[in-house]
């Protein structure tokens, strides 16, 4: 299944939301790669293997499943994350892509790819409706863990030079 959607960090149309820096959205990707505990609830423990210029090589546990994975980071653009079949687990990836249509407009968009293709026995679609759905509601949960950060001024540049 191939699936992607927008998420509105800065939308000049809702004066309720508090506005980001694109380098602030930067840093809190950067963190939900090297620190994705305080984003995805269900992750036990991330270790990182590696670190080059630009890539992350992670293993992270849930449970008794553990997944290696890898991580590139495009500086204030993209952070493309790429999952290796293992296991009973096929190949996958997700793109978290920073976009400005507006100078006052900033969105992230997530494309996501299971490996797997479309299914269209009604069973399988349905359970990718069901995925596609969780995959949107842990994305704009992202973004207020951002949000939540940036207030708390985990975000600023003084912190993470």
């Amino acid at each position: 299944m191939k699936f992607e959607h927008l998420v509105a960090v800065n939308d000049p149309m809702n004066p309720l939301i508090d506005t980001l820096t694109r380098e602030q959205l930067w840093r809190g990707l950067v963190l939900r790669a090297e620190q994705p505990t305080a984003f995805i609830p269900h992750l036990d423990k991330c270790e990182i293997l590696e670190r080059d210029a630009g890539r992350l090589k992670r293993r992270l546990t849930f449970g008794e499943l553990v997944i290696e994975d890898s991580v590139v980071l495009t500086p204030l653009q993209e952070v493309r994350y790429e999952v290796p079949a293992q296991g009973e687990i096929a190949a996958s990836s997700l793109r978290m892509i920073i976009e400005a249509p507006t100078n006052a407009m900033l969105l992230v968009r997530f494309c996501y790819d299971d490996g797997q293709g479309d299914h269209v026995d009604e069973a399988n679609a349905m359970y990718d409706e069901f995925k596609k759905s969780a995959y949107q509601e842990a994305d704009t949960d992202t973004v207020r863990v951002m949000r939540q950060m940036a207030a708390e001024g985990k975000l600023d540049d003084s912190l993470l030079n």
